[in-house]
């Protein structure tokens, strides 16, 4: 049963959390998470202006080298349940109101029923690995082979309520867990911050990467080989 169905006449605020691993220059070279948050309710082209403060800082979460753990992938697995741990008390508060909701006042004075719901996040690829428990080099959204990118085939998208099933036995047996999870092609993290966020699907979530996909994964060399003195040349592509 979806929201609309057995909540009618209520206001959906898509909730759009944005990170991107940070260094604390005032803070002797240090690097965080900043944890930014806006809503989808508001227009695109005010909420992508720095300026106009569409976007909201709602925590940081600390970086460690971990320089006592010399296991590297015991080190990465401590790191990334710190990330969702610190993510799901952060987003804590959205659980319980995204489902009941909340009364709140819109912009033009009317009080409405309102439903925060988890909606997108955006980041770089690392962090949208590290977000979806997927691993490097593996589709976010689909599952397509890591040697079948590039291949022009359609492959069934990831599937939510199966990582929902795969991550619940961390609570159980721990070989069985890590047997499901390397089964599903998902990194073993102890109940990632999404997996109890009702009405998301942490696969659908993820946006794309226009900087670094697009404009210099495809921008970049289309005006590259463009500029090149055996096809166009610089001064003819400018002209």
């Amino acid at each position: 049963m979806t929201l609309e169905a057995h909540r009618p006449s209520m206001t959906i605020i898509p909730l759009i959390i944005s990170s991107d691993k940070t260094q604390l220059t005032v803070f002797h070279g240090k690097t965080a998470y900043p944890i930014y948050m806006s809503i989808g309710n508001i227009p695109k082209d005010i909420r992508r202006k720095p300026s106009l403060s569409a976007q909201m800082l709602i925590g940081y979460i600390p970086t460690s080298k971990l320089e006592g753990i010399t296991n590297k992938a015991t080190c990465w697995h401590v790191l990334a349940n710190t990330f969702h741990f610190c993510m799901e008390k952060v987003l804590d508060l959205i659980h319980k109101c995204g489902e009941i909701g909340l009364v709140m006042m819109s912009g033009d004075g009317t009080w409405r029923c309102c439903h925060p719901i988890f909606a997108n996040f955006v980041g770089d690829y690392p962090e949208q690995t590290l977000v979806t428990c997927t691993f490097n080099g593996h589709c976010l959204k689909c599952l397509v082979p890591p040697n079948q990118l590039v291949e022009y085939n359609h492959f069934p998208p990831q599937d939510h309520p199966e990582a929902i099933d795969t991550y619940l036995l961390a609570d159980e047996d721990i070989g069985s867990f890590h047997t499901a999870c390397r089964s599903a092609g998902l990194k073993p993290v102890y109940h990632p911050f999404w997996h109890s966020i009702p009405l998301t699907d942490i696969f659908l979530s993820i946006t794309p990467n226009i900087l670094h996909q697009l404009l210099q994964g495809v921008m970049k060399h289309i005006m590259s080989w463009l500029t090149n003195l055996a096809v166009f040349g610089a001064v003819e592509v400018n002209a």
